[in-house]
């Protein structure tokens, strides 16, 4: 299984990723493809994101978690690893700037 969420995208790359996944919400893509196909689906995402955010999760046997999965863009939410073990760790929120 393969689950693609998008924000801030633009049109075209929400259209293009239309062609082979089921949005099942605003930006919430999914579908069942091998390797080769999630791979060439991430280039697209890659190519086309622009100012937005992504994230790609697909199964993974191999892992502990069962599943496997790679960002791009700017977001508070940023992958790290811990003992071998993919996590997400939150940035903090960036401050307002001081009036005059």
């Amino acid at each position: 299984m393969v689950v693609i969420v998008l924000e801030n995208a633009p049109p075209r790359l929400r259209g293009r990723l239309a062609i082979w996944l089921l949005e099942v919400r605003a930006g919430v893509y999914v579908g069942d493809y091998n390797r080769k196909v999630r791979e060439y689906l991430w280039q697209q995402v890659v190519e086309g994101i622009e100012q937005g955010n992504a994230v790609l999760m697909w199964r993974d046997l191999g892992q502990e978690a069962g599943f496997q999965f790679e960002t791009i863009g700017e977001n508070r939410r940023i992958p790290s690893e811990m003992d071998g073990v993919r996590l997400v760790d939150f940035l903090p929120e960036q401050a307002a700037p001081a009036g005059p």
